[in-house]
């Protein structure tokens, strides 16, 4: 696990438009993993993960903001992803070099490639 921060999740990837259903809406600092599955961050003093299955995922993207808020000049990576047919922006702040981001970016988006060709 490695730490990181939740910028919160935007509707149709507008900012001030906040996601608030599913225990989603609190932004915070917490951990992340990720494995063949989905993309997990929990944050500190929760117990449920918030989990975006790589299924839901339609493209990844980087920013500097997020949701109304700056992250400090760190690449903010944003998960676009599909829940009841509603464009959701998820915005991390994972890693605060641009090497280890692009990494991260890279994973994801080689986990998201094989669940479409899987199908999912």
């Amino acid at each position: 696990m490695h730490k990181g921060h939740y910028f919160g999740t935007e509707i149709e990837e507008i900012w001030w438009k906040r996601y608030i259903r599913g225990g989603i809406f609190a932004r915070g600092i917490g951990e992340y993993w990720y494995d063949e599955n989905s993309f997990n961050f929990r944050r500190y003093l929760t117990r449920k993960p918030i989990t975006l299955r790589y299924q839901q995922m339609i493209e990844l993207k980087t920013g500097r903001w997020h949701g109304g808020k700056w992250g400090g000049g760190f690449p903010i990576i944003k998960i676009i992803w599909k829940k009841n047919d509603v464009r959701l922006s998820s915005g991390f702040l994972l890693a605060t070099d641009r090497e280890r981001s692009d990494k991260i970016l890279q994973e994801l988006g080689d986990y998201i490639d094989r669940a479409r060709q899987a199908g999912g």
